[in-house]
C-alpha cells in the first residue's frame, strides 16, 4: 500500500498543509459522545458539541433600546 500511496506520503511531507487541526476537532467530538452517553436526542448531542467550542454567538443588543 506504500507504493500505491507513494504520491500522497511525498505531497504530506513536502508541503506545507496540515489536517491537525480538523483531526483534533475530531477527537473532540468523539470526547463528547463517549461522556454524552445517553442524550435523549442528536438535536442534544449538537447542542453539546456547539457549547463546548463555543460555537453560538452571544446575540447583539437590540440597537433600538440602545437609544438614549
Amino acid at each position: 500500500t506504500f507504493k500505491h500511496n507513494l504520491t500522497a506520503v511525498l505531497n504530506g511531507a513536502e508541503l506545507p498543509y496540515s489536517n491537525g487541526c480538523l483531526e483534533g476537532f475530531n477527537r473532540k467530538i468523539k470526547q463528547i459522545e463517549r461522556t454524552a452517553f445517553g442524550y435523549s436526542s442528536f438535536t442534544n448531542l449538537l447542542t453539546r458539541i456547539r457549547l463546548e467550542e463555543n460555537l453560538y454567538k452571544e446575540k447583539e443588543p437590540n440597537s433600538l433600546l440602545m437609544v438614549a
